[in-house]
């Protein structure tokens, strides 16, 4: 039962990729199992707070997996670029993938529940239910702030990467 619910969390990360990414959903739940299964002192308040967790580190080895994707098309050591030129120069989905990891930081930093809002329900695939119980807030109030989160977001990616972000 873990597994499949693992897999459709992967699905819905993968989902956000572009189309002929290399990293299966398969293979993103086996890196997120061997990371979990890590954690041995984890206390799991509950099977939504397992599958949060899990969510996040999938994100977090999408992320990681675009960084190697950007260092490795741009020479891999040998060239040393700082995140606003990788942004400025590739075409490609890993730099959307930064750009957004970007903002949803700077967005966590002014306000950490619409962050975490917005990697629950945009990465997570939680329903908005599911994220308030995690959050230990209403559904109305996850509403409004995804709302707010998600308008925020639009702007500071168009404002620092322009119309394509």
């Amino acid at each position: 039962m873990i597994y499949h619910e693992l897999h459709r969390l992967a699905v819905g990360h993968l989902r956000h990729e572009r189309p002929d990414h290399t990293l299966q959903p398969t293979a993103l739940v086996h890196e997120a199992y061997i990371k979990l299964v890590a954690q041995r002192n984890a206390d799991w308040q509950s099977r939504t707070h397992f599958f949060a967790v899990a969510s996040q580190l999938m994100r977090r080895i999408l992320v990681d997996y675009a960084r190697r994707q950007l260092r490795a098309k741009r020479g891999g050591r040998e060239a040393k670029l700082s995140l606003e030129e990788v942004l400025l120069v590739s075409p490609n989905r890993p730099d959307k993938m930064l750009a957004l990891d970007e903002s949803l930081t700077r967005l966590e930093k002014m306000d950490a529940r619409q962050g975490r809002i917005v990697e629950l329900r945009y990465f997570g695939g939680l329903t908005v239910d599911e994220a308030a119980e995690i959050l230990n807030v209403s559904p109305t109030t996850v509403r409004r702030e995804w709302t707010s989160a998600k308008a925020w977001l639009y702007g500071e990616l168009k404002q620092r990467h322009g119309d394509h972000a």
